[in-house]
């Protein structure tokens, strides 16, 4: 079959990963192509995925998989602005909680597609962090932004009343400005590679327990979404696990159309690539029939209350169709000190979820592991996302989302493609109104029941990076254990005993209790340390085979410069200068001697030249 021939197999790209009767799905490549060698006894071979992440999908199946991840971000990027708006004096102004929830939206569309297109490339969606909430909330319950006894009072409150106004905005403005300059620290230590040198003693002990700690304290919130009512919830799980596991090797011919075909059925792993979406929609379905049926309670003290689909029945009429979000809406951002040193824990804390989330998305997307340079533009483009939700005044800063990680692993599409369809999801979604009211319909359990089979794919693939060490060792089993135990116990203890850490400095406690409420902080440092610490040999560590999966030979340098460099030619076509290529959160070339060497010792004598211009051609890729 000639490569032409091969491309139009169903309209993919990668006529490699063509499924057995030219169906969407494929395999992923060899151990050797996407991370460890044979001998390194682990790779992806095993895991079979609709599409990596360098795929293209079809059009319409980029949309319907990016409103799926939209649809998995949306329970977080809903819930910060409700949980906010005590905070803020709004919990009786729910038509400005539908804005906030539109402008996070906006905001956390532009952030994706900033992460994706020049940040670290891989298919990961930004949106608002949680981890920002802890010293926001902390700062908004200072006496001077304490909310007057008249806001907690319903029939007092006139939203459009100019003192109304005055008492809200004035405290996001507050928020906002402490954001922006927290947000100022994250962007230079991505883009100084203050992050990508600290990459060189991370390990797998170090980056097991951080992901995993990234989803399993998380148990309590995900355990009380659904307990709104668990027989929603249950089959919210039931439709996902049955689309996602027992079903993902039926093929369900569907309408499709080719210039050469014409109309003609193509099969597709629908149930594989969709289950998120089918399975919400299902149980979305199910909540309004059952709310219209009157099955639901209508007392918002009834056990079940939350799983009704008109609970923001009042939002949706009044929200206007089109607004489009602007910088600076709520006021000119204003700064004090009392709450930036703990917004700056919440941005210590965020960046190390965030490099856990990338190795983890590498993983599940067909990926090689992010080098340095790429992590190190990743945590820079997500400052650079904080200063902006600052900007436009989400009351949050961005990044990466764990759950989204985790439908990788249910759905097996690792497109980027498929990212930004989603991002521009987001983005049409903080602009026209009433969609981001109606789907901040979506009933509690329904979201609780999706976060609970998400949150247990992330622990899953946190433990999974033990695989790379020699776990018979009593080294070892230590530092794991006691890490995540310790990541689990020491913030439970912190945030019911925070008296006891007080220091007499504002700025310092709340810098002390974010840090110390952050499982992913205390587990990830406590790994750190001992890793470093405690004598133990390379391969015991899992260093080696750890450093086979990052370096890899001529062909994994060519793929890592395929996922991982900067698109549209830049540093290639354009910005091709010396200078450039020194930056630390730029791709390093090699030089051609050197890049003869490597083609050498590959056994490839008799293509230098074509591989030296295949290279060049990759660099030069202008594919997002």
């Amino acid at each position: 079959m000639t490569p032409s021939s091969e491309k139009d197999l169903n309209g993919l790209d990668n006529p490699s990963f063509v499924g057995e009767h030219g169906s969407h799905l494929h395999s992923s490549p060899a151990p050797a192509a996407w991370g460890l060698q044979e001998d390194g006894g682990t790779g992806h071979s095993g895991t079979k995925l609709g599409y990596v992440v360098t795929d293209v999908p079809p059009w319409y199946l980029c949309i319907l998989l990016g409103i799926q991840h939209f649809l998995t971000a949306m329970g977080g990027l809903v819930a910060i602005p409700l949980i906010l708006s005590n905070g803020l004096c709004l919990q009786h102004d729910l038509l400005t909680q539908s804005h906030l929830i539109s402008t996070i939206f906006f905001v956390s569309g532009i952030c994706t597609l900033l992460q994706v297109l020049f940040g670290v490339r891989l298919p990961i969606i930004q949106g608002g962090t949680f981890t920002f909430l802890t010293p926001t909330l902390a700062m908004l319950s200072l006496p001077r932004w304490k909310c007057p006894a008249w806001t907690q009072n319903a029939t007092l409150v006139n939203a459009s009343s100019p003192e109304f106004i005055q008492v809200w905005q004035t405290r996001m403005r507050e928020v906002q400005g402490t954001i922006m300059v927290a947000s100022c620290f994250q962007i230079f230590v991505g883009f100084s590679g203050l992050i990508g040198f600290l990459t060189r003693f991370i390990g797998p002990l170090t980056i097991a327990p951080i992901i995993t700690l990234v989803a399993l304290p998380l148990f309590e919130s995900a355990g009380d979404m659904a307990g709104q009512h668990w027989g929603i919830a249950f089959m919210t799980i039931f439709f996902i696990v049955l689309f996602s596991q027992y079903l993902k090797d039926v093929v369900v011919p569907l309408p499709s159309y080719q210039r050469d075909k014409k109309c003609h059925f193509s099969p597709i792993y629908l149930f594989q690539m969709f289950p998120v979406l089918l399975g919400l929609s299902l149980s979305w379905l199910l909540c309004y029939v059952l709310t219209a049926a009157g099955a639901l309670p209508v007392s918002p003290a009834a056990y079940g209350h939350l799983a009704r689909t008109d609970n923001r029945g009042a939002v949706l009429s009044q929200a206007p169709w089109v607004r489009l979000p602007y910088p600076g809406q709520w006021g000119t951002p204003t700064v004090s000190l009392a709450g930036i040193f703990g917004i700056l824990a919440g941005v210590i804390s965020s960046m190390l979820e965030s490099v856990g989330d990338y190795y983890a998305c590498a993983r599940l997307c067909g990926a090689p592991s992010p080098p340095r340079h790429a992590i190190s533009r990743g945590i820079g483009v997500e400052g650079i996302g904080c200063l902006l939700a600052g900007a436009w005044g989400t009351g949050s800063g961005t990044t990466s989302y764990s759950e989204n990680v985790g439908a990788l692993g249910i759905t097996k599409v690792g497109s980027r493609m498929v990212i930004v369809a989603g991002a521009c999801t987001m983005l049409l979604s903080g602009i026209f109104g009433k969609v981001g009211a109606m789907l901040a319909s979506i009933p509690v359990p329904v979201i609780g029941g999706m976060l609970l089979v998400m949150f247990g794919v992330i622990v899953a693939v946190g433990i999974s990076n033990l695989q790379y060490t020699d776990m018979n060792s009593s080294r070892n089993i230590f530092i794991f254990g006691f890490s995540l135990f310790a990541g689990l116990t020491i913030p439970r203890w912190a945030s019911k005993n925070s008296t006891l850490l007080e220091t007499g400095i504002i700025q310092l406690d709340q810098m002390i209790l974010v840090l110390l409420t952050t499982g992913m902080f205390v587990g990830g440092l406590l790994g750190f340390i001992l890793d470093n610490t405690i004598p133990g040999t390379q391969e015991e560590r899992g260093l080696l085979t750890w450093k086979k999966c990052h370096e890899g030979g001529t062909e994994k340098s060519q793929l890592v410069s395929k996922v991982y460099d900067l698109p549209f030619g830049i540093g290639t076509k354009y910005c091709n200068v010396s200078w450039f290529h020194h930056l630390p959160a730029c791709p390093k070339r090699l030089s051609c001697d050197k890049r003869m060497d490597e083609l050498k010792a590959a056994g490839h004598k008799n293509s230098v030249k074509a591989s030296l211009e295949r290279n060049s051609e990759i660099g030069a890729d202008t594919r997002i």
